[in-house]
């Protein structure tokens, strides 16, 4: 009972933090699906997407961890639902992203993951806030 405490309890302090990190989680979800997430249903020149496998998994495995972080997690994000489970996924994406896959790309390329894994581990620390699904659950459980 105490670690989902532990996971869902998430308060920015007031309510201004709270809807700044609401607008944050928002915007950021929004952003993440919009530029990634579509690109895995895109058929461009009758290929879907490729995507990068440093780590060897299993195609279909790895197919379905960045399809999942990309697609699925920012709308667990935007709905403030398991926020900080929910971003695990998508941190290793962007972090292997950035320390593996771009590693020797230019600053510019390199940055785009690395945005995304700063942002996704502020809401780790953060959690949700009080505007969020995660909230609802915590004060259902006490």
């Amino acid at each position: 009972m105490e670690l989902i405490k532990l996971i869902f309890t998430s308060d920015a302090g007031s309510a201004f933090n709270n809807a700044a990190l609401l607008a944050f989680r928002v915007l950021l979800a929004v952003e993440l699906f919009r530029v990634h997430g579509m690109k895995k249903f895109r058929i461009e020149n009758g290929q879907k997407e490729h995507v990068p496998n440093p780590l060897h998994l299993p195609e279909k495995l790895n197919g379905l961890v960045a399809t999942f972080s990309d697609t699925v997690v920012p709308f667990l994000i935007i709905l403030g639902m398991g926020t900080r489970l929910a971003v695990l996924p998508t941190i290793g994406v962007t972090a292997i992203g950035y320390f593996v896959v771009h590693k020797n790309d230019s600053l510019e390329v390199r940055d785009v993951p690395y945005m995304y894994t700063l942002s996704l581990l502020f809401l780790l620390a953060l959690g949700a806030g009080t505007y969020s699904v995660d909230h609802y659950i915590l004060s259902l459980i006490n």
